[in-house]
């Protein structure tokens, strides 16, 4: 009879719940309040401020300079530092196409494109500098500034690869520095964020002025103000000027030019790909075996001097002490094989070879093209950075015939 009462209550509990259940429910689909599917009412986000939707809104334009390689100026001690030149060269190549790609992955900015260096036309210039690269490790210093000449940060990145890297499958074809650079972004947008919306529009505008004096001093230098590093504007033409909308079309042209100039880096990289992603592999293990090794020597050394110092039997150093410094000394001598069997083997030698090939200059080379822009014509020879200059000297020229009334094209 007790269980029997005992599970007519538990059915009854069960009863009311499910009643209750149904009311809220009920309630819930009849006030208009949060629906369980589809898209939240606007409520839902939280306070969103005009100042944030324009900065959302507005996008600006980046240059990524091809990166410092970082050379020290007495070459004989390159070998010694482990650099290898024509690679750090390659790098500084490499190395900006990477920063680039992830900066577009960030979805932030409105274009990113490598420049051979920071002469090029942009809002935003994010420059870099290998600090260390051995495979192993990978460290680079970033610097920001604006097109006013505005300092954002100088911060240093760094990443160390570990061997699971290369023994997983999936990361066949990936390049093992990808994180440094991704870390590098995503700090670069969260500065970007603590930028008004205001702040961002006067960059556009000081870019447009900056590139409209480029052409022509005689015109633009007046809006400007210049102390050192630092550009300002001094006074803001209207936006029906007629030299304003002069260059407008002039500098499409030039954003054009840059924009070819990128399937020239990613061509380039995409010939250094191969061999770079090697000689990480590679490295990498050479790296590992030194510091291990160095490591290793450095505690043994220090134990030696602790002994010696205390004065403990002499015996005890030169048997287990000697005998783990012999086994350092090999473990030394074993990277050394290791690295000379890397630069020695058939294929590898040819991935080296490959390397120093296309690390032989900073600047990638461009072969010689003809540019024509309202009915002139000119040739551009030399590498990148040499084109981008001349390019520059064939815009200045087409702008100084329009502004002349007897030679209008």
């Amino acid at each position: 009879m007790q269980q029997t009462l005992r599970n007519k209550k538990i059915t009854w509990t069960y009863l009311v719940l499910l009643l209750v259940g149904v009311t809220v429910s009920s309630g819930c689909a009849t006030t208009g309040g949060t629906v369980a599917v589809g898209p939240l009412a606007s409520s839902n986000y939280g306070p969103t401020t005009d100042a944030d939707a324009d900065n959302n809104a507005l996008k600006i334009d980046v240059v990524v300079p091809v990166f410092d390689p970082n050379l020290p100026e007495d070459s004989d001690t390159w070998e010694e530092k482990g650099i290898f030149a024509e690679l750090r060269r390659a790098e500084s190549n490499r190395f900006a196409l990477k920063m680039k790609a992830a900066l577009e992955d960030e979805n932030a900015f409105n274009t990113v494109r490598v420049a051979p260096n920071s002469t090029a036309t942009g809002d935003l210039y994010v420059s870099g500098k290998i600090i260390t690269s051995n495979g192993e490790d990978v460290e680079i210093s970033i610097t920001v500034a604006d097109i006013s000449g505005k300092h954002w940060f100088t911060k240093d990145f760094e990443h160390r690869v570990k061997e699971e890297f290369h023994a997983n499958i999936r990361n066949k074809g990936e390049d093992a520095y990808a994180p440094v650079f991704e870390e590098a972004a995503a700090y670069i947008v969260k500065q970007l964020k603590k930028r008004k919306a205001a702040e961002l529009a006067q960059l556009k505008l000081v870019s447009e002025i900056r590139f409209g004096n480029s052409l022509s001093e005689k015109t633009f230098s007046k809006y400007l103000k210049i102390n050192g590093a630092r550009v300002e504007l001094a006074a803001a033409p209207a936006d029906d000027d007629p030299m304003l909308r002069r260059i407008k079309p002039i500098r499409v042209r030039d954003q054009l030019f840059i924009d070819r100039m990128q399937t020239y880096y990613a061509d380039f990289d995409q010939q250094l790909n191969e061999s770079y992603l090697m000689w990480q592999q590679q490295s990498l293990f050479e790296s590992k075996a030194a510091r291990e090794a160095k490591a290793k020597s450095l505690a043994q050394g220090i134990i030696g001097g602790l002994l010696a110092v205390g004065g403990i039997a002499a015996a005890i150093i030169s048997d287990d002490v000697a005998a783990d410094v012999v086994a350092t000394g090999a473990a030394i001598a074993g990277a050394v094989v290791l690295g000379q069997s890397f630069q020695t083997r058939a294929e590898m030698k040819v991935h080296r070879e490959a390397l120093a090939e296309l690390g032989q200059s900073i600047d990638i080379e461009i072969a010689p093209q003809v540019v024509e822009y309202e009915n002139q014509t000119a040739e551009l020879t030399g590498d990148a950075a040499e084109q981008h200059r001349q390019w520059i000297a064939f815009l200045k020229k087409i702008y100084d015939l329009e502004a002349t009334p007897e030679k209008q094209l």
